[in-house]
């Protein structure tokens, strides 16, 4: 599916644009797969050392994460696309698919961004049942549960600001239903024609900074595709499901253009010019992350200088 000049006009115009029915089973089946067999191999190996009662093969896959997180959250802190590295991720961060939907925004010459998350949303009534210390368990499944839930920001708050005058594209999709009730996204329309960053004290921004804000609630079916300017405002809601909200956010950009992750692999994810370019070797790419985390883990990597405390333009092109 290739974005009409329509849903393109949606995007110059509201700084969003979800394609419905994008992609199809056989798109999102092989990364459901993987990560169900991931969390299958897990629990089975935590179980083995007395870490975890028990595996809880019997749950579907929308709750069974969510059952082992009640013990642990060992599993869970493993399932950003960096940390398990799953082929089938890899090969759908270039799926053809979804690159026809990228393209209409970017062009043909496509850079995948390091710049990429799996992300299970627990449910928000998540009670720890775990071994050791009940209130420091409870205390790390609260901050846990309180983390999935994105405050207002911008995309481009989160990449160095080499990365500034980049047009970079979030691609943000549900791996099943993705509703008010689990945590579904919400946006601020039409704010990337001015231009500015709404900065605020610590992460994201206050949406009463925006003069004429108003809310955009986004639920999205299996297959729906969000493409979103990275200076949209958006957050998540909280997940009172009862069920894990699976997703992906993925970034993708002009072949050449600085990510604002240059510390972590980019890769050729489309080229019409040069196809040889296109990145296929898994191991490869799997390889280059677990060096770079080695080298600048997660937690240590760096972090914009520049946040002041009040809007400020930013050179960026709208496409």
């Amino acid at each position: 599916m290739r974005l009409s000049p329509a849903q393109i006009a949606h995007f110059d115009r509201e700084g969003y644009v979800v394609a419905q029915n994008a992609l199809g089973a056989a798109d999102l089946a092989p990364v459901i797969r993987a990560y169900a067999e991931y969390i299958d191999r897990r629990a089975g190996q935590l179980c083995a050392q007395g870490r975890l009662s028990r595996t809880y093969a019997e749950e579907p896959f929308d709750r069974r994460l969510a059952r082992i997180s009640e013990e642990t959250l060992e599993i869970y802190r493993e399932m950003d696309l960096m940390e398990c590295r799953l082929e089938a991720a890899f090969a759908f961060l270039r799926n053809e698919a979804l690159m026809d939907l990228v393209e209409g925004l970017i062009g043909p010459e496509i850079l995948c961004s390091p710049i990429q998350h799996g992300r299970a949303k627990l449910p928000g009534d998540l009670v720890f049942r775990g071994q050791g210390d009940p209130e420091e368990g409870r205390r790390q499944v609260e901050a846990t549960i309180a983390e999935n839930v994105a405050p207002w920001h911008q995309d481009a708050q989160v990449h160095l600001e080499e990365a500034d005058p980049s047009f970079i594209l979030t691609v943000w999709l549900p791996l099943g239903e993705a509703t008010p009730e689990n945590g579904c996204l919400q946006v601020i329309p039409r704010v990337h024609h001015s231009g500015v960053v709404y900065w605020s004290e610590g992460f994201g921004l206050d949406p009463r900074q925006i003069p004429g804000a108003e809310v955009v609630t986004l639920p999205m079916r299996k297959g729906d595709v969000l493409l979103m300017h990275k200076l949209t405002p958006h957050c998540s809601t909280p997940n009172q499901s009862g069920r894990i909200r699976w997703s992906l956010d993925l970034r993708y950009q002009l072949i050449g253009t600085p990510t604002g992750r240059s510390f972590y692999p980019e890769f050729v994810s489309r080229s019409r010019a040069n196809p040889g370019a296109v990145l296929t070797d898994y191991p490869s790419w799997s390889r280059q992350w677990q060096e770079a985390l080695a080298r600048v883990p997660a937690d240590q990597r760096p972090r914009r200088q520049h946040r002041p405390q009040v809007p400020t333009p930013m050179a960026v092109s709208s496409r």
